[in-house]
C-alpha cells in the first residue's frame, strides 16, 4: 500500500469516527478521575425583599387641647425641637392656683408652729407652778390639752402642704404632656393633625419612623432557611444593585399553613445609599434540590439514551436527564450512583454525550 493510499484510508477512518459520535482519545487530555464523582444536586436562587425601617411608632395626645404649634412636616427628620405643642392655658391657672394655695399653706404652718412653741412654753410655767402647789391640777391639764391640740393642727397643716406639693407635681407632668416629643433622627411619615385643630385625650398625632435601621422581611422555605443559616453572621447583599451586609434580625417560627413558609427579617449592617423604605434588597443562596449531578464528560449517549459506567466495577448505569448547569448534568436518583460514586471517563467505544438533554 502506497504512503497516499494509508493517508486516504486514515481520513476516511476518522471523518466515519466523526459522523457517529466517536471522539479520539488524546494524550493530552486525559479525564481527571477526581473530576468524576456523583453529587448531591444544588440549584443557585435569588431571594428579593424589599427594605423598611426597623421600627415605626404612632404618638398620641394624652391630653386635650387646641394645637398651637407643628415644627415639623411629612418627610422631615426630628430634631431639637418638640413635635407639636398643645394650648397650655388652662393647665397653667391651675399650677398659678396651686402655687398660691401652697403659699397659703406654709404661711399658715409658720403660724401654727409660732403657737404650738407659745403653747408649749406656757404649760412649763404652769407645771413649775403646779408643782410648788401654786397652780391647780386643772389648770396645768387644760395648758397640756393646748399644746397637744395645736400640735395635732401643726401636723394636718403638714399633710395639706404635702397634698399640694403632690398636686403641683401632678399638674407639671400634665403640662409637659401638652409637648409632644419624639426621638431625635427619626422622620415624619404621616402628619396626622394641622395647627388648631382641636385634640382628644389618645388622638393619634404623628406616625414616625426609624430609617437609620432598615430591614428586609422576607418569607422563605425550610431549605432556603437552612440555605441562609450556614451564611456568616454577616454575609454580602444587593442593595438596588449595590453591595451591602446583612445579617439575621429575627425567625418567627409559626409556619404559615397556606403558604408553607417561615418569616424571617433581616437588617442591614452596612450600606452608603439612601436610607428609605423600598429599596431592592437580594441574596443569592445555593440550596439542595432533588436529583444527582454527574459531570456532562461522564456522560455517554447512543440514540438518546444517556448513561454512565461505575469505575469500580465498569457496570453501565442508564440515566433520566432532568436538566443541566453549565458543566454537570442534573439526573434522577438512582440507589446506585450514590454521593461520592466515582464514574468512568468515557472510552473509544462509549460515545460521549454530545445533544442538549431532555428537561
Amino acid at each position: 500500500m502506497t504512503r497516499l493510499t494509508k493517508t486516504f484510508t486514515f481520513f476516511i477512518f476518522a471523518l466515519t469516527l466523526t459522523i457517529f459520535g466517536v471522539q479520539m482519545p488524546s494524550h493530552n487530555c486525559a479525564w481527571a478521575q477526581e473530576d468524576l464523582i456523583v453529587q448531591p444536586a444544588s440549584r443557585n436562587i435569588t431571594l428579593t425583599g424589599y427594605t423598611r425601617s426597623q421600627t415605626t411608632v404612632t404618638l398620641s395626645s394624652e391630653v386635650a387641647g387646641r394645637v398651637l404649634k407643628i415644627n415639623y412636616d411629612d418627610g422631615q427628620v426630628i430634631g431639637d425641637l418638640a413635635f407639636l405643642s398643645i394650648d397650655p392655658t388652662f393647665i397653667d391657672l391651675e399650677i398659678s392656683s396651686t402655687r398660691q394655695t401652697l403659699k397659703q399653706l406654709k404661711i399658715t404652718q409658720q403660724k401654727q408652729r409660732s403657737k404650738v412653741a407659745y403653747l408649749d412654753k406656757e404649760f412649763r410655767r404652769i407645771e413649775n407652778l403646779f408643782r410648788r402647789g401654786s397652780s391647780p391640777e386643772s389648770r396645768r391639764d387644760t395648758a397640756r390639752e393646748d399644746v397637744d391640740q395645736a400640735r395635732f393642727d401643726l401636723n394636718a397643716v403638714g399633710i395639706e402642704i404635702a397634698i399640694a406639693q403632690n398636686r403641683l407635681q401632678e399638674l407639671q407632668e400634665r403640662k409637659r404632656r401638652h409637648t409632644i416629643r419624639a426621638p431625635a433622627g427619626w422622620i415624619v411619615v404621616a402628619k396626622l393633625v394641622e395647627e388648631g385643630e382641636l385634640v382628644t385625650v389618645n388622638t393619634p398625632i404623628v406616625r414616625i419612623a426609624d430609617f437609620e435601621h432598615l430591614v428586609v422581611p422576607l418569607s422563605v422555605s425550610a431549605q432556603e432557611l437552612s440555605a441562609i443559616q450556614r451564611l456568616a453572621p454577616e454575609f454580602d447583599v444587593l442593595l438596588d444593585s449595590k453591595p451591602a451586609r446583612a445579617a439575621v434580625n429575627w425567625i418567627n417560627p409559626e409556619f404559615d399553613e397556606k403558604t408553607r413558609k417561615l418569616s424571617i427579617e433581616l437588617i442591614l449592617r452596612s450600606y452608603p445609599g439612601p436610607k428609605r423604605g423600598g429599596l431592592t434588597c437580594r441574596l443569592s443562596l445555593q440550596t439542595g434540590t432533588e436529583g444527582l449531578w454527574v459531570p456532562k464528560k461522564a456522560v455517554i449517549s447512543r440514540y438518546e439514551n444517556p448513561r454512565v459506567f461505575l469505575e469500580k466495577s465498569g457496570a453501565e448505569v442508564k440515566v433520566l436527564v432532568l436538566g443541566q448547569t453549565k458543566d454537570h448534568l442534573i439526573i434522577a436518583d438512582d440507589p446506585r450512583l450514590t454521593p461520592g460514586t466515582l464514574l468512568r471517563a468515557p472510552s473509544m467505544s462509549q460515545p460521549k454525550l454530545v445533544q442538549e438533554p431532555t428537561r
